[in-house]
């Protein structure tokens, strides 16, 4: 690779993260309703041209767990055709805004917004991929898909085989990791895929596999009717939720990427723009969309790689493997692929986090659980909309403190000296009127505004009536002074 020297770090580094990508290419590309060829495809686009890119030297870029949800959606509703015009024009957007070097702000984001988008992301995920799991027929909505588990859990739909081999999947997750020298060398996913494999063809499990036809086959150039998808109404939509969910979720991992080393920072603007590359690449191959993965990226940096070179390489190995080894995916079980998926499903809400989130900032706890249920009661976008306002809404509420200071009532005679600081706004104004109509009418008031650090129109306006309507003058200290008569 001409201009990246290959260092052995990275070289072992690309193995590493080759082994974490290949079942969670797999994986994720059959909980999106789309054949697995399709997630191979974004793995290897991430590797060969995000790779490449500037912006973030060592986060590694293929199809996510956390966008399964809304490209099931999308494929649901326009069909698989239409999917790699979703995605190349997402990835239009993306380099757009990366040209307009709006990178930074996506890191403005509330992060209860984030977390809240991927716990429900999470949430939905483990409710789907649990049929996949029993090998039994996921239920449309998912109202019927939360009342449809007391079956898989009592056993009368599925097959026992294909539970205790995605179990199965889950424990090795869970209990590999535990012995570190080996999980260094080998990732627990490859491992539990590969030991669901060998144990299903061993003892011959009437368990349903991956099928697979091949990485050419499934490469589909967008046609004329695609492209007419976009008029319709909810397509437009639908592109903006994958561009802007898919850059959230990208420049996230960039952030996270960069506290694990101490090399060079990313570069917001400059990633938003190779991942908006990958994904117009992706989008013309008719494959899933791609966003920055922490596992991999974790994988990559523990792993020991110093550049570039590793992530470009485990694009390599993908490559390789499915020209070389298609039929091998064959062999691998769904319900194993379901397990990986119901693991890393669970790990994306944060349930540690949560004690100590409510006990020191209850308002972002109630932000990420209001954002998580949305998603779960409705859809991906809606619930980000949803979560985004919430948050908007808190931090307005949070910044627009009025503290009403009155002095001389206990006097007679003489005017009440009032004394208002904060931040006036239309979310204290109760409040704010309150205070002021408990005044005494028949005395003079003198109102300091000088504290206020900002006052909106409806405030202003209040104020202003209130004033107006008084039996006796109100004189009014603001920058300068000023007098309202009364009425």
């Amino acid at each position: 690779m001409r201009g990246y020297p290959v260092s052995r770090a990275d070289f072992t580094a690309s193995l590493v993260v080759f082994l974490v990508a290949l079942p969670l290419c797999v994986g994720v590309a059959v909980a999106s309703g789309v054949p697995a060829e399709f997630g191979l495809i974004t793995g290897i686009v991430g590797g060969l041209v995000a790779g490449v890119l500037p912006g973030s030297s060592l986060q590694v870029s293929g199809p996510a767990a956390g966008m399964t949800v809304l490209v099931y959606e999308a494929v649901h509703l326009y069909g698989i055709g239409a999917l790699g015009v979703l995605v190349l024009a997402a990835g239009v957007v993306q380099v757009v805004l990366g040209l307009m070097r709006l990178g930074q702000w996506f890191r403005a984001v509330s992060v209860s917004v984030v977390e809240g988008m991927l716990a429900g992301i999470g949430l939905v995920l483990v409710a789907g991929q649990l049929y996949v799991l029993a090998d039994a027929t996921a239920p449309g909505s998912m109202a019927q898909k939360l009342t449809g588990l007391p079956g898989l859990l009592f056993g009368t739909d599925g097959t026992g085989s294909a539970v205790a081999v995605g179990v199965g999947t889950v424990v090795v997750l869970i209990v590999w990791p535990k012995w570190r020298r080996a999980a260094r060398i080998v990732p627990a996913p490859l491992v539990a895929v590969g030991l669901a494999a060998g144990a299903t063809a061993l003892f011959g499990l009437p368990v349903r596999r991956v099928e697979v036809s091949g990485l050419l086959d499934a490469v589909r150039l967008p046609g004329p009717g695609d492209w007419a998808k976009l008029m319709e109404a909810g397509v437009i939509g639908t592109v903006l939720a994958f561009a802007l969910i898919a850059s959230a979720e990208s420049l996230f991992c960039a952030a996270a990427v960069d506290r694990l080393h101490d090399g060079k920072r990313t570069d917001y603007d400059k990633e938003l723009i190779a991942q908006g590359t990958g994904n117009a690449v992706c989008g013309a191959l008719g494959a899933l969309p791609m966003t920055a993965v922490i596992v991999r990226s974790s994988a990559n940096v523990q792993a020991g790689a110093r550049t570039k070179a590793s992530r470009v390489l485990h694009g390599v190995w993908l490559l390789v493997f499915v020209a070389a080894l298609p039929s091998a995916l064959g062999v691998i079980p769904l319900a194993a692929l379901a397990g990986v998926l119901v693991h890393a499903g669970c790990k994306l809400v944060p349930v540690r986090a949560l004690g100590p989130l409510w006990r020191e900032h209850r308002g972002e706890a109630l932000v990420l659980g209001a954002t998580a249920g949305t998603v779960v009661a409705t859809s991906l976008f809606e619930g980000v909309v949803a979560g985004l306002l919430l948050a908007v809404a808190k931090t307005a509420w949070d910044t627009s403190h009025v503290h009403v200071e009155v002095a001389g009532v206990e006097q007679a005679g003489g005017a009440v000296r009032v004394r208002v600081v904060g931040n006036a706004t239309f979310l204290r104004l109760p409040k704010l009127l309150d205070a002021l109509e408990a005044l005494p009418r028949d005395r003079a008031v003198e109102l300091d505004l000088i504290g206020l650090r900002h006052t909106d129109h409806a405030c202003a306006a209040a104020l202003e009536a209130w004033a107006g309507a008084r039996a006796a003058g109100v004189r009014v200290r603001r920058a300068g002074v000023g007098v309202v008569p009364g009425g």
